[in-house]
């Protein structure tokens, strides 16, 4: 018979029961960290956005098969070239009772683009957004955008007048380690749950929105209460004592530990997030190395070195326990514009990586300081240990600077400039297309498109963000592909970043409970079923 974890693999996600919201039903998770904030403008993070998600809305959202469905829009459609319409849903209201309006819609659209947020990705698909009545909106767009629906997800709505009444027109600027306005510790959303009580990094309550549009909603929860819970030992401890029903990520290498474990087991699969390195390439001197009066990370070599000295076959086998997929490209296989023939990644060779760093003029090394979350992925300072331990073969003396991740966040993205040298970071593109990575990761940051957002390290090559803009209106998905391995090949080849893997998505949970495994890592309340 087939392990536990091994038909997890297989299968990805549960399959629900049936179930009534009659009775009354409590729930508890745990992840490694909290969510950094309850404003959905404010930062651009992945289980922030998820965790969100189970309060506030978009005019789409994804069901549990990953379908793109209406949510606070029913129907929509592109009425000419740069302009989508979008027919919302009658009868909606915000946990306050307000009513949701396109002027709501209009409201959000423009809170994008305020000082705080972290969302500018997403205000650069928007050139302005009008009411046409109560529950049409138009949204326009600089350029004709053939897939504008599917990067809306994320694009949460905000109720005006709650938003006015608590001075929290503007989003919360949480790069700046600002505590922020209302709206970073209150919430006012129209999802299926409302905020019961928040005590930022200790506990979040949440409970059922009795007043919920989707009627026909799978979950049967009442109650659902949120802990994070940083140390590894102790997530695993809580979920084989019943203290919670759901804790993720699981460390890889007590799967075995959760199979034996009466009441719970692991529930593993691919994850289409891509753990990669990053340079500081833009600045003239690093601000955190040895080398005085230049920046060896300009000079293709040293990235190159960089790359050959990375062992990711023992990173897989050591750190990731076997449950990694080493990556030679930016995107996941499950993501659209992923090209098996592009997946190559240099191979590892200490000596070819000595005769660059020579060739370079850094024979001898240099020191430079790696920044590194240590409760945001799987294992992540592990895989920076591992990495710094690898780049001591080539004289490169790394000082890891592992921080949990709203210090490292908060650093990396500082309002005031992108502070940092060498670091670690993962991404899922929320539009599961690779244009959302190209644009956000990859293009050349700080100009009026606000692509590159996410470009911690400045690395530019003008001829990406050409083909950017022509991937985002190209609608002949052979010519599309063509630009999207064209912009991968460019990047790879000036190494503008180091991939290293695909995570493994590593959840355990209590067998009282059925859950939905998405292959992003968000977590959707709405389809999580205590069993009776």
């Amino acid at each position: 018979m087939l392990g536990k974890t091994l038909k997890a693999l297989l299968v990805g996600t549960t399959v629900l029961a049936g179930a009534s919201a009659a009775n009354a039903e409590t729930f508890r998770w745990a992840f490694q960290g909290d969510a950094q904030t309850l404003d959905p403008h404010g930062l651009f993070e992945t289980f922030t956005l998820g965790f969100q998600g189970n309060i506030y809305e978009g005019l789409v959202k994804r069901n549990d098969k990953m379908e793109m469905v209406g949510a606070l829009a029913e129907s929509w459609e592109n009425i000419e070239p740069t302009v989508w319409r979008f027919k919302l849903r009658p009868g909606v209201k915000f946990h306050n009772g307000n009513d949701f309006t396109a002027e709501d819609v209009v409201f959000s659209v423009n809170r994008l683009n305020t000082e705080g947020s972290d969302m500018k990705v997403v205000a650069a698909l928007i050139k302005e957004a009008k009411v046409v009545d109560d529950l049409t909106v138009d949204i326009i767009t600089p350029t004709p955008n053939p897939i504008l629906p599917n990067q809306f997800e994320i694009f949460y709505i905000m109720d005006k007048q709650w938003a006015e009444e608590n001075k929290a027109t503007e989003a919360t600027n949480v790069k700046g380690g600002d505590e922020g306005n209302h709206a970073n510790l209150n919430a006012n959303g129209t999802g299926p749950f409302i905020v019961k009580s928040r005590q930022s990094g200790v506990k979040t309550e949440l409970t059922r929105n009795p007043d919920y549009w989707d009627k026909d909603m799978k979950s049967n929860i009442t109650e659902a209460i949120f802990t994070p819970i940083a140390q590894d030992a102790t997530r695993v401890a809580a979920l084989i004592s019943g203290n919670v029903d759901l804790a993720y990520p699981m460390p890889v290498q007590d799967w075995k530990r959760l199979e034996s474990a009466d009441g719970v087991k692991p529930l593993a699969g691919p994850e289409a997030r891509t753990i990669f390195l990053g340079f500081d390439q833009l600045r003239d001197e690093l601000t955190a190395s040895s080398v005085k009066g230049k920046n060896p990370f300009k000079d293709v070599r040293v990235r190159k070195a960089f790359m050959h000295a990375i062992n990711i076959d023992a990173i897989k086998a050591k750190v990731m326990r076997g449950a990694s997929i080493p990556a030679g490209l930016m995107v996941a296989p499950q993501i659209n514009g992923y090209s098996e023939a592009m997946n190559e990644r240099l191979p590892y060779d200490v000596e070819g990586a000595k005769k660059l760093m020579e060739e370079a003029g850094y024979g001898d090394g240099f020191e430079v300081t790696m920044d590194c979350p240590n409760d945001r992925y799987v294992n992540d300072e592990q895989i920076c240990q591992a990495t710094a331990a690898m780049l001591a073969k080539i004289n490169v003396k790394v000082n890891l600077l592992a921080q949990t991740k709203s210090k490292y966040f908060g650093k990396v993205l500082a309002q005031n400039g992108y502070d940092t040298s060498f670091f670690l970071l993962g991404w899922t593109p929320s539009t599961f297309d690779s244009h959302n990575v190209i644009s956000s990761l990859i293009a050349c940051r700080g100009g009026e498109d606000k692509i590159g957002s996410f470009n911690l390290g400045g690395y530019c090559n003008p001829k990406i963000n050409e083909l950017t803009a022509k991937i985002q209106s190209e609608t002949d998905q052979a010519k599309r592909q063509a630009m999207i391995d064209e912009a991968f090949k460019i990047h790879r080849d000036e190494v503008g970043h180091i991939p290293l893997h695909q995570q493994p998505l590593s959840w355990g949970v209590s067998d009282k409970v059925d859950v939905v495994q998405r292959p992003d890592n968000q977590f959707d309340l709405r389809y999580a079923v205590v069993k009776k």
